[in-house]
C-alpha cells in the first residue's frame, strides 16, 4: 500500500518507480477505494513510514545493479511479500527468487491472477513454513544454485526473528560463493534511542505485538558487524536515517524524508570463498 501511494501522490521523479505496486493491489483498492489511501498517504506520520519502505526497498535494489554488473544472476527476496521486483526486472538474464510462507505466496498469486498479472517466467516462488524449515530447503526445491554467486534482499524481517533464525539465514548467505552479498534493515536498541523514538518504536510495538508477529531482534551497529564478521562476510556499510536522507530524499518539495533514528539499512558482501 506504502509503495503504491508513492506512485499515487508523491512528485516526480519517483524514489521507486512501481508502477506494478498499484496493478496488484487493485483488486484490494476495489474495495477499500483510491480516496480513501490517498488521503491516508498525505499524514506526516504516512509519508514518514512511507518513506523509509520505499527507501529502503531502492536502496536493496541499487545494490542489486552493482551485484549485477559484478556477475550476480541469482536474487533472492527473503520475506518477499507482495515485492513487485520480478515484474520489473531490467536484467534478462538474472533469475529471481521469492521465500515466502506458502499462505503469503498463494495470497500473492491470488492477488495477481485477480489483476490479471501473469508470473515472468524468471520467476521462482520458494515456499517455506519458517517454523519448521530453513530458507535454504525451500530455495532448493525451487532449483537454486548454492554454487553460485547470489544477492539477496531482507527487508522488514530480521526485527521478528529470534537470535538463533538470524544467524541461521545470515549464516546461509555468508557461505555462498565471493562475490555474493546481502543487503537487510535493522533497528537500534531500544535504550539507543532518545526519548521521542523511544516512544515511536512503542507504539509501532504495540501495534505489531497485537497482530501477532512482536518485534524481537535489534542491533548496535557494532553488534551487527559483529554479527557479518562471524558469518564470514568482508567488509559492509551502514547507513543512518541521515545518510538516506542524503542519497535518496535530498532536494524534494514533497516532504518525503526519514524521522528518527532507530532504523538502519546495510549490505555486506563476500570477498572471498567460505565454503
Amino acid at each position: 500500500m506504502r509503495r503504491a501511494a508513492h506512485q499515487m501522490v508523491d512528485e516526480r521523479p519517483l524514489v521507486l518507480d512501481d508502477p506494478w505496486a498499484v496493478k496488484i493491489l487493485e483488486p484490494l483498492l476495489a474495495v477499500h477505494g483510491h480516496n480513501y489511501e490517498i488521503k491516508r498517504s498525505r499524514h506526516d506520520v504516512s509519508k514518514a513510514f512511507r518513506s523509509y519502505l520505499v527507501g529502503r526497498s531502492r536502496y536493496a535494489e541499487d545494490a542489486l545493479r552493482l551485484a549485477y554488473r559484478g556477475g550476480v544472476r541469482q536474487y533472492v527476496v527473503l520475506g518477499a511479500g507482495l515485492d513487485t521486483f520480478a515484474l520489473r526486472n531490467p536484467f534478462a538474464d538474472l533469475r529471481v527468487y521469492e521465500v515466502d510462507h506458502p499462505a503469503t505466496q498463494e495470497w500473492k498469486r491470488e492477488l495477481m491472477d485477480e489483476a490479471g498479472i501473469d508470473a515472468p517466467g524468471d520467476l521462482r516462488f520458494a515456499a517455506v513454513d519458517f517454523e519448521h524449515q530453513a530458507p535454504g530447503e525451500g530455495l532448493a526445491r525451487a532449483g537454486f544454485d548454492f554454487e553460485r554467486r547470489a544477492f539477496f534482499s531482507w527487508l522488514g524481517v530480521t526485527m521478528y526473528l529470534t537470535p538463533a533464525g538470524f544467524r541461521a539465514t545470515l549464516g546461509m548467505i555468508g557461505r555462498m560463493a565471493a562475490g555474493s552479498a546481502v543487503s537487510l534493515d535493522f533497528s537500534l536498541p531500544r535504550r539507543m534511542l532518545g526519548s521521542a523514538e523511544r516512544m515511536a518504536l512503542d507504539r509501532l510495538a504495540k501495534r505489531v505485538e497485537s497482530a501477532g508477529e512482536p518485534f524481537q531482534l535489534f542491533f548496535s551497529e557494532a553488534e551487527i558487524a559483529g554479527e557479518f564478521e562471524l558469518a564470514g562476510f568482508s567488509r559492509w556499510e551502514m547507513l543512518d536515517g541521515e545518510a538516506v536522507n542524503e542519497r535518496y530524499f535530498s532536494g524534494r518539495g514533497d516532504g518525503l524524508k526519514l524521522v528518527g533514528g532507530a532504523a538502519r539499512l546495510a549490505t555486506a558482501w563476500i570477498e572471498q570463498s567460505n565454503c
